[in-house]
């Protein structure tokens, strides 16, 4: 079976050259897959599975053009990259990654609350221009503080066990309930989590109803002094009213894990992902970039060879069950 293999990666190399995939001619190719992309008449013809990640934008145009097309995997659990309506109509099955690692995203995530906490950023910086002021980097403790997690995931559960660990208070807003948060959390209303949370953070998946799930009015309920941690989708944050209330001091620092798909030099590979950007939140990025209490990091919450290695097994294992009939991780 024929399959072309998109935004190939050097960390994922390894693991081909570490299994072998008799079932599967593959293809690789270090490029995202778009409208821009250039194939052969026998590729547009004979491919019939695309494996590709969210730096890949599949449109109609893109996806017309593909003769025998019948699966596309993503290596990401978002899809939004994808015309799944196009696929729906010409019986292309779509299918993508259940976990996203959540062990890893946690972790992350707690790497950039202690370092902003802790004003780690801003003394690396000036100790490099020999300018140290031990003042200036006066942290918190996180212990006995409140972090407000939106959605509540696995890795909202995952994080919430490490913050219990921390001895913190832990409140969560989710439009879905499971029963490990009884244990590890306390389920409040949205406004509540905004109110009493000394730290912020988002994990859910983009949705037309959650866009900019957190704006002015939002900022306006929060206490004075709080952060701000998203490694989710860019789309949740209004980045104009976090630029503004970290002038104004309302916000005291901000890490941000994804970016605008058109971001950095408007190559789409570099960080794969969003595909809602706009010019006014691209001047706003180059603005955060140059401020002390701001993480921006090019979408690496997940990334680790675990699980760039728990992924690929995974998509080919669920490639191979959909050919058999057993729709596991099936989008459509």
């Amino acid at each position: 079976m024929k399959v072309l293999f998109f935004d190939l990666r050097d960390s994922e190399k390894s693991f081909f050259e570490n299994n072998q995939f008799q079932d599967f001619d593959i293809t690789f190719k270090e490029e995202a897959l778009t409208d821009k992309t250039k194939l052969t008449d026998e590729e547009y013809e004979n491919t019939c599975v695309l494996c590709v990640y969210r730096s890949s934008i599949l449109t109609e145009k893109v996806l017309k053009k593909f003769k025998n097309l019948r699966i596309i995997a993503t290596r990401s659990h978002g899809f939004t990259h994808i015309d799944i309506n196009y696929c729906i109509k010409n019986r292309i099955t779509v299918i993508n990654t259940e976990q996203y690692g959540e062990e890893a995203v946690a972790e992350f995530a707690l790497g950039i609350i202690i370092n902003l906490t802790r004003k780690i950023k801003s003394s690396m910086f000036d100790i490099r221009k020999h300018q140290i002021n031990l003042k200036k980097y006066e942290g918190e403790l996180l212990n006995k503080k409140t972090i407000g997690i939106i959605g509540c995931g696995k890795v909202g559960v995952k994080l919430a066990k490490i913050a219990n660990n921390f001895d913190m208070e832990v409140l969560v807003s989710s439009y879905k309930e499971t029963p490990q948060f009884e244990h590890v959390c306390n389920v409040v209303p949205f406004d509540k989590l905004l109110s009493e949370s000394d730290i912020i953070y988002l994990h859910m998946p983009f949705t037309t109803e959650n866009y900019q799930i957190i704006g002015e009015e939002e900022f306006k309920k929060m206490k004075n002094g709080v952060y701000i941690v998203n490694t989710s989708s860019v789309e949740l944050l209004n980045l104009e009213s976090l630029y503004n209330n970290l002038l104004s001091g309302k916000v005291k620092g901000a890490g941000l894990d994804i970016l605008e798909s058109d971001y950095v030099k408007g190559k789409t590979n570099d960080i794969g992902g969003e595909t809602m950007s706009t010019k006014q939140n691209y001047k706003i990025t180059e603005k955060l970039l140059e401020m002390p209490n701001v993480l921006i990091t090019p979408h690496l919450a997940y990334n680790t060879k675990e699980y760039i290695d728990f992924v690929l097994e995974s998509t080919f294992n669920n490639i191979k069950n959909n050919i058999k009939g057993i729709y596991l991780n099936r989008i459509c």
